[in-house]
Formats: C-alpha cells, sequence, structure tokens
C-alpha cells in the first residue's frame, strides 16, 4: 500500500466488541444488538469505510493534480444482496463530461480497490500461549 503503513493491532473487549488501535488512533468495532453491544462500526462496515476513504482520496488527489474544477467527492457504500460492494461515487463541480469520466475511472482503481479485486493472500501467523495454571508468583 504505502511506505508509511503502519501495523493495526485488535484487541479483544466485551463480548463481540474490539479496539482497533493504528499509531496513536483507537478505532471500536462490534456488531449490533443483539449480537453484542453496537458499540462500533462492524468490521465489514470498517472495509466499506477504508474502500470509500481511499476512493475520496484517490479521486481528490487526482483532481488537485491536474487542478480540475471538483467541488466534493462524496462515496456512498453497501453491501449487495450477493456480498459484493456497491460503491456509489458522486462528484461535484463545474467538470467537463470527460473530466467527470476520468475521475470515475481513477475512482475504480483506488489502491484499495486493488487489493481486494486483486485476490490478495493473506497469511496468518499464530502466536499461541499457554494460560497459566499455577497460582500466581509460582511457576506454572
Amino acid at each position: 500500500m504505502s511506505a508509511t503503513a503502519r501495523t493495526v493491532s485488535v484487541h479483544e473487549g466485551g463480548r463481540l466488541a474490539r479496539t482497533v488501535v493504528i499509531g496513536t488512533h483507537l478505532v471500536r468495532s462490534d456488531e449490533p444488538e443483539p449480537v453484542s453491544s453496537d458499540c462500533g462500526p462492524t468490521p465489514g462496515e470498517l472495509l466499506l469505510a477504508a474502500l470509500g476513504s481511499c476512493t475520496s482520496m484517490t479521486v481528490r488527489a487526482f483532481a488537485d493534480r491536474h487542478e480540475w474544477p471538483l467541488h466534493q467527492v462524496d462515496v456512498d457504500l453497501a453491501f449487495d444482496a450477493d456480498g459484493g460492494i456497491v460503491k456509489n461515487v458522486h462528484l461535484s463541480g463545474d467538470l467537463e463530461p470527460v473530466q467527470a469520466e476520468r475521475l470515475i475511472a481513477v475512482a475504480g482503481r483506488c489502491p484499495v480497490q486493488r487489493l481486494l479485486t486483486a485476490g490478495v493472500p493473506v497469511t496468518t501467523v499464530p502466536t499461541v500461549w499457554r494460560r497459566p495454571t499455577g497460582k500466581p508468583g509460582q511457576p506454572a
């Protein structure tokens, strides 16, 4: 993704609630009631947020680099009934049709979308700690 990428750590909380730590930033993640306490967005919603943020940033950077009159870029995302992602990109500004068309094409090539559509491999590295069975202060 980028040379400035930071490690993301996820720590368990009550029920299904999680605290996500990214550098100095904390984000909560959870599931809605009655499954859990709904103290944050679901993991799927965080994925949509990552895709939407990346799309918006990519479009903005491209328009600014070309000094195009893009006033606002907003992105709405949702999962469809088949588990796919629907991404609506809203552009406002005094854009020529060819500029708007180019920005929509750029929106489909943001780094997060490329990761999602490339079938990026995920390697799971297990670390298992034994829970001490002795009394505190005694060897397990």
